[in-house]
């Protein structure tokens, strides 16, 4: 009798079930992606046992640290392993993670401006983090435990809490921010610890004022004014070390009067008082027999009363100065132990001594000693940082380019030639040999400040400055050289590059890093570097065809930006906002439609202003816009060197992103955050696929599951 079909032999039974384990266990690519360029950051440490780069099955081959369920990654705990280096710059693809622990390590640099999207813990305590919170805090609307006490992170507190309602413990102690408490605190509905010890913060605390608090600790800032009684009646609030104008009164132990006797009692000051007016009332009492010297106890009485008067307030106010000292100990003191249930660590911190202090990064002096405006621009403006690039001579540099021959100029710009430098060491670079014209010797300390912000620009998109030169009425800027060309010239001059058409994929990776790039400048800067002129001539590719953004943080080189845009960077206007064109005002808004433009060039391999065009197409933004929706019309804009190898949904969603990057009012462009996580989103679904001579709509399509791209802006 044959066997029903769905009956399996044993062996066979055995065999697949043995299987199925390894079949679950693939990690998901884009999660082994990230954990590989999180590894390389963090220096290959020997102490991530199993982790690898290249072929690696994080969940399959359990890499320390690392959680997964099914093939997602969902928590990362590495906490107290010495690892050393920085996190990576794709943490923010690892879209199924819940829980990241790095605390008790020595990771240095910023914390990166893109994090996973949806963390419920995150802990980077006890580190050598520097720099500020980045604006993508604000996206991670799940988090509930933020710990990043114990670092070295500087400015003010970012105002990114506005979408944070489900944070229940937020510790920002032991660092180095300073001004006043963000807006954004008070959006915290559901915030029940807050820790923000030993900083140099300033203001009130009335921001506070409304919040779920059961723990507040700020003591050792520089708060000051008047404490609501909301903020007084929080159950454990600890706030020495400031100068608040109404400190919470002392506790009853620290306004004991002294015993008559002299020698030192226990009791509560409410009973030590009434002892003392009973034994005064005894002695009245005992003076029946003595009428005849009524008057002279009476006077003996008095002087008696008014010293224990005088005596009492003085006590009164040596114990209330040192109450308010000692003001976290005493209110701590009266609470009893573990009514409030904070995670050990936070436990740890509460009742830590100030010997910890010791322990602690020095707070940089340029922050201490300048004096802060009031604007958040000013006060970082004002400040007189160190120039951390090299200090080139004019003689190594004309060496270097052979006193500036004609035949090394790579570029040319609104500023200065630019030429290529072999060293004789071998380097290459890039040297920007600044025009006298273009900047009066007069503004000498200008270039040194603009040098000073442009060396500490750090980031995988952008152009390093390595160095600079000031000497003998010249100015000339050191740059790593970039030797693929740039995005224009790939773009416009495909004859001159044969072979070097760029593919769908390499578009859309060169619109991520370029996007990533303005990202960094508006939102992670402080205060925001506005790029000013950005075009696909300013974006060079490597041999990998990653971009780099250059001239970053040059605008300010230039007081009257404005107007030198206007008169000397004429192929700039195809890129100008309507703003720009119309009041001169450019901001960071300005820059989100300039990138609009650039990804204009990339979809449609057209350039921004082309004469040689009709009318009607000459101006790229007015001639693709209206069409940008029409999937049919979309389909006949595409670059014709793609031959139509471009799927169906990233074109679609390529040219949403456009759209809303060069509307006319600025107010409506997204910020570059969400430019960058609509086009992750975007790179993590693409797939190239030929265009089939059937297709009425002339692109390729997808299968409908990778088709959902969600643009949420």
């Amino acid at each position: 009798m044959p066997a029903h079909p769905s009956a399996l032999s044993p062996s066979l039974a055995f065999i697949f079930l043995s299987l199925l384990p390894l079949s679950l266990a693939n990690t998901d690519p884009t999660d082994v992606q990230a954990l590989e360029v999180m590894y390389n950051a963090l220096n290959g440490s020997t102490q991530l046992t199993g982790w690898r780069i290249g072929g690696g099955d994080p969940c399959g081959e359990s890499w320390k640290g690392v959680t997964c369920e099914g093939s997602a990654v969902v928590s990362i705990e590495l906490s107290g392993l010495g690892l050393d280096g920085t996190l990576g710059y794709l943490l923010s693809d690892l879209v199924s993670l819940r829980k990241l622990d790095l605390s008790d390590n020595k990771i240095h640099d910023t914390i990166p401006y893109q994090l996973p999207p949806n963390l419920t813990s995150l802990n980077l305590a006890r580190n050598n983090l520097s720099g500020n919170l980045p604006y993508s805090f604000s996206a991670m609307v799940s988090l509930n435990y933020l710990n990043l006490s114990n670092n070295a992170l500087s400015m003010a507190v970012g105002d990114v809490f506005a979408n944070l309602s489900d944070l229940d413990i937020l510790d920002l102690s032991f660092n180095n921010f300073s001004g006043d408490l963000p807006p954004s605190f008070g959006s915290l509905a559901n915030l029940s610890s807050l820790f923000l010890q030993k900083n140099q913060l300033t203001g009130s605390l009335s921001v506070l004022v409304g919040l779920p608090l059961d723990t507040l600790n700020v003591a050792n800032n520089n708060f000051s004014g008047w404490l609501p009684r909301e903020i007084t009646s929080i159950h454990l609030f600890i706030y020495d070390g400031n100068s608040f104008e109404n400190p919470p009164a002392p506790l009853p132990p620290a306004v004991t009067s002294p015993p008559p006797s002299g020698s030192r009692n226990h009791h509560h000051s409410g009973s030590g008082s009434h002892n003392k007016t009973q034994a005064s009332d005894n002695e009245n009492s005992d003076g029946h027999t003595g009428l005849k010297v009524g008057a002279v106890v009476g006077i003996v009485l008095g002087s008696i009363v008014v010293a224990a008067i005088v005596l009492l307030a003085f006590v009164f106010c040596i114990q209330k100065q040192k109450g308010k000292k000692k003001g976290a100990r005493n209110f701590s003191g009266s609470l009893p132990r573990g009514v409030i249930n904070v995670t050990p660590q936070m436990q740890e911190q509460r009742v830590k001594s100030a010997a910890v202090v010791t322990d602690l990064k020095p707070r940089p002096a340029e922050n201490v000693s300048v004096e802060r405006l009031p604007t958040k621009s000013g006060s970082v403006r004002h400040m007189k940082s160190p120039i951390t690039s090299t200090s080139y001579t004019i003689a190594s540099l004309q060496s270097a380019t052979n006193s500036f021959s004609q035949e090394f100029i790579i570029g040319e710009g609104s500023l200065g030639r630019v030429y290529k430098a072999d060293f004789p060491n071998g380097k290459e670079m890039a040297i920007k040999k600044i025009d006298n014209s273009a900047l009066s010797l007069q503004e000498e300390d200008n270039f040194l400040e603009a040098v000073s912000n442009m060396s500490r620009l750090r980031h995988p998109n952008i152009v390093t400055l390595t160095g600079y030169c000031a000497e003998h009425g010249q100015r000339l800027l050191v740059y790593e050289y970039i030797g693929n060309g740039n995005l224009h010239d790939m773009l416009h001059f495909a004859e001159e590059n044969s072979g070097k058409a760029l593919s769908w994929n390499s578009r859309v990776r060169i619109a991520l890093g370029t996007a990533r790039a303005l990202e960094y400048l508006h939102e992670v800067c402080l205060p925001s570097v506005v790029h000013r002129n950005f075009k696909s001539a300013n974006i060079l590719l490597d041999e990998e065809l990653n971009p780099h953004l250059s001239d970053c943080g040059l605008a300010a080189l230039t007081p009257n930006t404005e107007r030198q845009v206007s008169t000397q960077m004429v192929g700039s206007f195809g890129y100008s906002a309507p703003e720009f064109a119309l009041s001169g005002v450019y901001t960071v808004k300005s820059d989100v439609y300039s990138f609009g433009v650039v990804m204009l060039e990339l979809l449609t391999g057209r350039k921004p202003l082309d004469s040689s065009r009709i009318r009607s197409e000459q101006s790229l933004v007015r001639w693709a816009t209206p069409q940008l929706h029409d999937i049919d019309a979309l389909a006949k804009m595409v670059d014709p060197t793609l031959n139509g190898m471009y799927p169906a949904k990233s074109l679609s969603r390529f040219a949403d992103i456009i759209a809303l990057c060069v509307q006319p009012e600025p107010e409506f462009r997204p910020p570059m955050s969400e430019v960058v996580q609509a086009l992750v989103r975007l790179v993590q679904r693409a797939s190239v696929v030929k265009r089939r001579p059937s297709d009425e709509s002339g692109i390729g399509h997808k299968t409908p599951e990778h088709e959902a791209i969600d643009m949420s802006f």
